[in-house]
């Protein structure tokens, strides 16, 4: 337990750490709040807050994962603070910021999707969990973006079945997506290039019903009359 004698001096700290972080100084910050986390019990009702200022500190630095780890101290350690839901997100935050390109890796997008769904599972009526759906229907853009970038690379190649199976998984994974539609006009190009027709038929009834006004949707699947006599290659 901090003495009392000294309980002036962790307050200064307190001050000054927080100073510090206001301005964006987040290694002289972390520094303060460090030396915080070690002048306090582990009982005491600040150490919950330094930690997560600890988090955020890292966070700041561009050290995302080990900000990653201090965020999930701070929601495992001390699941019943009005904190730990917050140090959730920015958790997953944390993960989100590692993946910026759907052409890279997405690893760490799926690990900040479990971890903004761990959030919502755990606290379901915090406003953490709502801007988390709002986080989850960003990464699920570019896990669409990616899904459809991995389809053209393999239509470049005439390789439509590869080309197929990605789009049919971005339609079907993603279908609120804004790739969603471009995909589907995709998909019909696809099958109409190696006749199957009965795929393009289905396909072109999804988009009548669906993307009807998407660019580009009536001259892809034209009124079906028009289609009666589609061949392979037209």
């Amino acid at each position: 337990m901090v003495a009392e004698a000294s309980r002036a001096q962790v307050d200064s700290l307190w001050q000054v750490a927080n100073r510090e972080f206001r301005r964006g100084k987040w290694a002289k910050a972390l520094t303060q709040y460090e030396r915080l986390a070690l002048e306090l019990n582990a009982s005491d009702p600040l150490q919950v807050e330094v930690r997560f200022r600890i988090a955020e500190c890292y966070f700041g630095q561009k050290e995302q994962l080990q900000a990653a780890r201090e965020f999930r101290r701070v929601s495992d350690e001390t699941p019943n603070h009005p904190l730990a839901p917050l140090a959730l997100l920015r958790a997953g935050d944390a993960y989100a910021d590692l993946w910026r390109r759907p052409e890279l890796d997405d690893t760490y997008g799926k690990t900040a999707v479990a971890t903004y769904r761990e959030l919502a599972s755990r606290y379901p009526d915090s406003k953490a969990a709502a801007r988390a759906q709002a986080r989850i229907a960003e990464l699920e853009e570019m896990f669409a973006v990616k899904e459809f970038k991995a389809a053209q690379y393999y239509l470049r190649l005439k390789a439509y079945d590869s080309a197929i199976l990605y789009l049919k998984d971005l339609v079907a994974s993603y279908p609120r997506s804004r790739a969603a539609p471009a995909a589907l006009l995709k998909l019909v190009e696809a099958y109409r290039r190696i006749g199957y027709l009965e795929d393009l038929r289905e396909t072109c009834g999804y988009i009548h019903r669906f993307h009807a006004t998407y660019p580009g949707a009536a001259e892809a699947c034209p009124p079906a009359a028009d289609r009666a006599n589609e061949t392979e290659g037209t």
